[in-house]
């Protein structure tokens, strides 16, 4: 089987619809059947605004109302806005990255507070959720936990959603997902098509088995998602995928300046990957300055930014990592 007919067949299978596993009660029983502990975590760095209606609706649906959830966690980066006592208060554990295995010292961006969590957390599947959801749903954790639990040949669940885009004080219903469309998309198209039916590939809402995520790399800055469908298909092959209709997913979308660095950002992680596969032949390292303009008055400024790649190596060849329940 070629592989477009490969990939039609996958899509036909692997996509659901969040409503497939609005079935909690049967969920838990399944994971109680199979043996099988899970995670949810949910990265912070300054989240007060959103964090508390958060998780007061996922550990009062799926904690205390259904026993889905065995661990209730927040990944974070040092906030100082209140995020961690809301955290607290709202029944997570928290975590701090910069003290998870201090012997591999400390990174920046949210692939190193993923790659980080993967130590600290306990469970057999972990799902991870953005922490800026406007209007978070039980959908959000229980459509991406479900395949895991149904189907023992998946091991990584993707969320996919319309994303409205709101500018000055209007909301158009589609829009969102710019660098999906304009850099991620036309790259895993020409190169990785069999990524290519991943609707939302750059989402942050996914969930995995830990055997599949700690087999595998982290990118610590903005190509972490990306790395990690790459690294997935070349170690597990498409069928290790599924992805989950999880209907809206309201946040602040980015202005286009911050959408330049994250492109940056995701093109240093596709280079590399392509090369590391053979697929190009890079003449020369890729540079890690970004240069981009501001006009004040009359006068154009050029911004300097520096966005370098760094990388974890896969949770399974670092010493101290001791799997599941540390």
């Amino acid at each position: 089987m070629g592989k477009v007919e490969k990939l039609e067949d996958w899509f036909s299978e692997r996509t659901f619809n969040h409503g497939r596993f609005a079935d909690i009660e049967k969920l838990v029983a399944i994971k109680r059947d199979k043996g099988l502990k899970v995670s949810v975590c949910f990265p912070t760095m300054n989240v007060a605004d959103t964090l508390g209606r958060i998780l007061d609706m996922i550990r009062g649906e799926l904690v205390e109302k259904y026993p889905l959830i065995d661990e209730l966690a927040v990944i974070d980066s040092r906030s100082n806005d209140g995020t961690i006592e809301i955290a607290e208060r709202g029944g997570a554990r928290v975590i701090f990255d910069d003290e998870v295995l201090p012997e591999t010292g400390t990174g920046k961006g949210k692939g190193e507070a993923l790659w980080k969590s993967i130590a600290a957390l306990e469970g057999d599947i972990i799902c991870w959720i953005d922490s800026d959801i406007e209007n978070m749903h039980p959908r959000f954790a229980y459509g991406l936990i479900g395949p895991l639990l149904e189907f023992d040949e998946v091991g990584y669940v993707k969320g996919f959603y319309d994303r409205p885009l709101n500018r000055d004080g209007v909301s158009k219903p589609s829009g969102g997902g710019r660098v999906t469309e304009l850099t991620v998309r036309p790259v895993l198209n020409l190169f990785y098509p069999e990524l290519s039916g991943m609707i939302q590939p750059l989402s942050g809402e996914y969930a995995g088995r830990r055997s599949v995520l700690e087999a595998i790399p982290f990118i610590t800055g903005y190509g972490v998602e990306t790395g990690m469908l790459i690294d997935i298909l070349e170690k597990f092959g498409l069928d290790a995928f599924a992805q989950t209709d999880l209907e809206v997913r309201q946040h602040h979308n980015q202005p286009i300046d911050a959408l330049g660095r994250m492109s940056f950002g995701i093109l240093q992680a596709l280079f590399r990957r392509l090369a590391a596969s053979g697929k190009i032949e890079l003449k020369a390292d890729p540079g890690t300055v970004l240069r981009t303009f501001r006009r004040e008055g009359e006068e154009e400024l050029m911004v300097t930014t520096e966005i370098d790649l760094a990388e974890r190596p896969p949770m399974l060849s670092v010493p101290g990592y001791r799997g599941a329940g540390g």
